[in-house]
């Protein structure tokens, strides 16, 4: 779903410090070390792992700066970002700054990310340099992936199947917030997401949430504040997809907002940073956020993936083909300014860690076009691969007869997910519909969304945390429950 503007408006790991200092003379104050850093595994999986390294500068500011460590363990720097990142050869690692935060003032951090390989163990550098001063340094946890009573999941001809073979429709909510308030500096998730408020969807007879992920925000990019980014974001998103779990619901994770500067038909934002919707997303960043999530949950085939919230490359071109073929195969894209990540690039990063999980991958029009899904769609070796489609009634595609010549040719053939359904009338007429074509089909749905704005601005489900509905909420939350209980 496009935020709306004045939506937007109104929302405006654990680090240990271990001492690497020279001794002081007796009786004196031992001196501040010239710099702090602050290293993290933020994700890890069977080969490769998500790090972040926070540095401070104590001492007279930088207008140029260079990191310095070894990897102690056999480790390879295979990708890197905030920093111009270098491992030649051996165990030597250096970052150097880019030409827009080289400036670093006494006092001031920056936050820089990368992603490497491991075999056998993967302990973390012990000593660090700032332009060849030593710095002290620490390190800190990796979080666990989710766990609970949510099934394992994958994908059986056109359907999403648990481990006994059994049929799981995904049918719930979506919970917003995770990819807009953190890149606004105003903290992770838009209202609480403790266990009452997860319980309050559950008793909705919702079996699934999707929670819209900020790339720049898992990442830990420098334009993040610290407490919003990087390790504490990753912990704040793995406590909910844990506590989803708890519940016994499907946790979707998706990217949702994305880096890259778009100024064409329909652009969101002029922004390069991800503080909106774009038509696609970027070769720099997405590629890196999806190896981070996919090796965070590989362990956890409870989490199905979702790979780019609402795809409008259409909107760029009047090529259809082009368009279609920028979805899949990214590159240089006819009327986007940046080097995109195609479905492929994306659902290749996912499989390059070895994750197994079930992903979903929404077609063009905002998600709303899958036309020609079938003739794109990305390779996937582990034939685990379902089709994302949004549904509102403002789309061009909201009658029956578009359904059943778009979509029904592709739900057919593989699980097909409707990962955001909603109207803008604050009424359920319109939903109701598209629910009953989809129960008909064996189809999977999920509303728009589970936060308490005006349902009159936008399509939201509650007026309270408490699970107290909407007029349109109350629409998906009857239906829900008649299922439940039939």
């Amino acid at each position: 779903m496009r935020h709306p503007p004045r939506l937007v408006l109104l929302f405006g790991g654990l680090l240990l410090a271990v001492g690497l200092l020279s001794p002081s003379p007796p009786g004196a104050a031992a001196a501040a070390p010239a710099c702090t850093v602050e290293y993290s595994v933020t994700g890890q999986w069977d080969s490769g792992f998500q790090g972040s390294v926070k540095v401070t500068n104590n001492a007279a500011a930088l207008s140029g700066w260079g990191l310095g460590f070894d990897f102690p363990a056999g480790q390879r720097l295979t990708q890197g970002w905030g920093a111009q990142w270098s491992q030649t050869s051996g165990a030597s690692v250096s970052a150097a700054n880019e030409s827009w935060n080289g400036t670093l003032a006494t006092g001031a951090g920056v936050t820089l990310g990368f992603l490497a390989s491991w075999s056998g163990t993967n302990p973390a550098p012990t000593a660090f340099t700032l332009n060849g001063i030593a710095c002290n340094g620490g390190s800190g946890p990796s979080q666990p992936p989710g766990s609970g009573a949510a099934p394992a999941l994958k994908v059986s001809g056109n359907q999403l199947v648990d481990a006994s073979g059994a049929t799981r429709r995904l049918l719930g909510v979506n919970r917003s917030g995770g990819e807009f308030l953190c890149v606004q500096g105003y903290g992770i998730f838009d209202g609480p997401v403790d266990d009452a408020a997860v319980k309050a969807i559950a008793d909705w007879g919702a079996n699934t949430v999707r929670i819209p992920l900020n790339e720049e925000c898992w990442l830990g990019l420098d334009n993040v504040k610290s407490p919003y980014g990087g390790a504490d974001y990753i912990a704040a998103v793995q406590g909910l997809v844990r506590r989803v779990e708890a519940h016994g619901m499907t946790p979707l994770v998706e990217l949702h907002w994305s880096h890259g500067v778009y100024t064409g038909n329909s652009s969101a934002c002029p922004d390069v940073h991800a503080t909106c919707q774009k038509p696609m997303p970027d070769a720099q960043y997405a590629p890196a956020f999806w190896s981070g999530v996919a090796g965070t949950f590989k362990s956890d085939p409870a989490v199905v993936f979702d790979l780019f919230n609402e795809p409008y490359p259409d909107r760029a071109t009047s090529d259809t083909a082009a368009a279609w073929r920028c979805w899949r195969d990214g590159g240089a894209c006819p009327g986007i300014g940046y080097e995109v990540a195609g479905m492929q690039d994306l659902l290749d990063a996912v499989r390059g860690t070895g994750a197994t999980n079930p992903v979903l991958a929404g077609g063009l029009a905002y998600a709303n076009d899958l036309s020609q899904w079938l003739t794109y769609q990305p390779h996937d070796p582990t034939g685990n691969l379902g089709a994302a489609w949004h549904g509102y009634n403002f789309n061009s595609c909201a009658v029956e007869s578009c359904w059943s010549s778009t979509l029904a040719p592709v739900l057919a053939r593989v699980p097909l997910v409707a990962g955001e359904i909603g109207e803008n009338d604050c009424g359920h007429s319109y939903i109701d519909r598209a629910m009953a074509w989809l129960d008909a089909r064996g189809a999977s749905y999920l509303g728009w969304t589970w936060n308490t704005w005006d349902c009159s601005a936008g399509p939201a489900l509650i007026t309270s945390y408490d699970g107290t509905a909407t007029p349109y909420g109350a629409g998906l939350r009857d239906h829900l429950r008649a299922l439940t209980s039939s």
